[in-house]
């Protein structure tokens, strides 16, 4: 029997779907975030009108929502903690310190998100070649894969966690000059909030299979890329608003400072929310049909 038939889409050196066109008739579709968080193919057999999917082993379906369990609640927590934070800074309600030990709280949980969603790339069931039923790998804590676009959409995520953790520690020192906390508190925050827009943007060319962002009202993967972007761009908003001007000592705007941080982790936490609700179904968690 003959091989069947291969396309591939994405954008530059990423591919993000696979096509195969078997010759018995049936079409497998492999996109890269249907299959790293539902862990499914999408599959049409001859003359069907209907998609079905094709589900990874019961362990890999066990993996996923646990992983997307751990995810999810961590952005939640954090973006409140952030928006908790910001509320603190802004409506008076306690100094600095307090707000700095929020904001750390909240980094924390947005670290383990990031890292998280790392892990959910690295142990997601993969495809085998010729549309073949996904595979499911042993545990990883770590990879290197930067030809893979969902991997380098969270690396960049996670690093940009890490930076807002510096960009955290800082504001907890006391006594700095106006070009020691626009080096070491503003500068980290800028980086971080451009990673996340980075990393959001590669998230939407993982969905939309192309360098251009697109609108997919149905999919609850895109809606949960557009609220976390949203909040990303609320956060740098927030980050050019904080900037100390040398000449006064001012921020150039605490208020939107403040709102834009408030605003943007609570996108974050939506975000969280419906990232909860994209995940493999339990009554998936058995053997799919083999394509």
């Amino acid at each position: 029997m003959g091989q069947p038939e291969e396309r591939a889409e994405g954008a530059g050196p990423f591919t993000t779907r696979r096509t195969w066109h078997r010759p018995e008739g049936d079409t497998v579709v492999w996109e890269s975030r249907l299959a790293r968080r539902l862990g499914a193919l999408a599959v049409r057999g001859p003359g069907d009108t209907v998609t079905r999917t094709s589900t990874a082993d019961p362990e890999a379906i066990g993996r996923l929502r646990r992983l997307n369990a751990v995810s999810s609640g961590a952005f939640v927590i954090g973006g409140a903690l952030f928006a908790l934070g910001a509320a603190v800074s802004q409506f008076g309600s306690g100094n600095a310190v307090e707000s700095a030990g929020i904001y750390f709280a909240g980094g924390l949980f947005f670290n383990t998100g990031g890292y998280v969603s790392l892990l959910q790339v690295l142990n997601a069931p993969r495809h085998s070649p010729g549309g073949g039923r996904l595979v499911t790998a042993g545990w990883r804590w770590w990879g290197y894969e930067p030809m893979r676009l969902d991997w380098l959409s969270t690396f960049v995520l996670f690093v940009g966690t890490l930076v807002f953790g510096v960009n955290l520690l800082d504001s907890f020192l006391q006594g700095l000059t106006v070009q020691q906390v626009n080096r070491l508190i503003w500068t980290p925050d800028m980086v971080g909030c451009v990673l996340f827009l980075a990393s959001g943007h590669l998230a939407f060319v993982e969905i939309c299979h192309r360098p251009r962002p697109c609108f997919r009202s149905r999919s609850l993967g895109w809606w949960v890329v557009a609220v976390n972007q949203l909040g990303s761009v609320l956060f740098m908003l927030s980050a050019l608003a904080a900037f100390t001007r040398p000449a006064t000592g001012d921020l150039v705007s605490a208020d939107v400072a403040n709102w834009g941080t408030l605003t943007g982790a609570l996108c974050f936490s939506l975000g969280g929310v419906l990232q909860a609700f994209e995940r493999p179904h339990r009554e998936r968690a058995k053997p799919g049909r083999n394509p």
